[in-house]
């Protein structure tokens, strides 16, 4: 395939293969020279319009890890701050005859946008509250890594799921998968519509009892314009994930967030360092599965 913008339009092969690569490349990430020459000559550019910390650095050192040459777009220092539209800003990239470009966007759909108006293959690294793929395939391969598959597990997604494209992602891969999927949450904070294979809780200890997997979601104040929830105390005192409710989770469960994390909000301190904790492997994670992307994207011959 030539782009990656969505799980929703994989097959369950298509992520198989892409995390059965993810699994090479983590080998190789553990060897005294990370690098491999695989494509040498080859230019990536990160198109981030958001901010971004984890995702930015981690699609970085895929990159370089792969022997690209890598260029950093800077939107506050960029002519977008004069009114440059993203076509022309887009164009001006292709000129440079670059083979990837990484995008994160406020605006859903902009992915696929510039995926339909450029040559080299894009990968979304989010776009408003549509998707976010590498993050629900680098969460599907750290679960792997622990439990050794995905098929029966029982995965509680829990909080700002309305406004989360990391909870999107995650749904459409695990449907994929014979997984039992609960949403989690307070009702304003849950979408209207929900498919039929996810269970719903407006309780936090009846929603993550029982379950393999609790995937914490920060609550995005940013993307959010009304009032969903009364204030970030309330919403803690309720929904945080708090050390004593982890013994409604299985004793061999673990406990996952895309970061980043608000300590004291949606997870408290204990449960982030915790040994359940699967959140700085997440991370390291990150760097073989978007490895994996990009080596199996294939820009088009211009």
């Amino acid at each position: 395939m030539k782009d990656l913008i969505g799980i929703k339009e994989l097959s369950k092969q298509d992520i198989e293969e892409i995390l059965n690569t993810a699994k090479a490349f983590k080998e190789v990430l553990q060897r005294d020279i990370k690098k491999v020459p695989t494509l040498r000559g080859r230019t990536a550019i990160n198109l981030f319009f958001e901010p971004s910390t984890r995702t930015r650095t981690s699609f970085e050192l895929a990159e370089k890890r792969l022997s690209l040459d890598v260029l950093n777009f800077s939107v506050s220092t960029s002519s977008v701050v004069k009114g440059e539209t993203l076509y022309d800003t887009l164009k001006t990239i292709e000129s440079y005859n670059v083979d990837y470009i990484v995008l994160r966007h406020s605006s859903s759909g902009t992915a696929k946008f510039v995926a339909e108006n450029t040559s080299a293959s894009v990968i979304n690294a989010g776009d408003g509250t549509n998707e976010h793929p590498t993050q629900a395939l680098l969460d599907a391969f750290s679960i792997l890594e622990i439990k050794g598959r995905l098929d029966g597990l029982k995965i509680a997604i829990v909080g700002d799921i309305i406004h989360s494209r990391v909870a999107r992602s995650n749904l459409y891969l695990l449907s994929k998968f014979d997984t039992e999927i609960r949403f989690v949450g307070p009702p304003t904070l849950l979408p209207q519509e929900i498919p039929d294979n996810v269970k719903i809780f407006f309780n936090l200890k009846e929603g993550i009892e029982d379950v393999d997997v609790v995937m914490i979601l920060r609550i995005q104040l940013e993307r959010q314009k009304g009032a969903f929830i009364p204030s970030l105390k309330e919403y803690s005192h309720f929904w945080g994930l708090k050390k004593d409710l982890l013994n409604y989770i299985k004793k061999d469960a673990v406990v996952m967030h895309p970061g980043p994390m608000n300590r004291g909000v949606e997870i408290s301190t204990e449960v982030a360092d915790s040994s359940q904790s699967l959140i700085l492997r997440q991370v390291t994670n990150g760097i073989a599965t978007r490895m994996a992307v990009i080596y199996m994207l294939k820009p088009k011959e211009v």
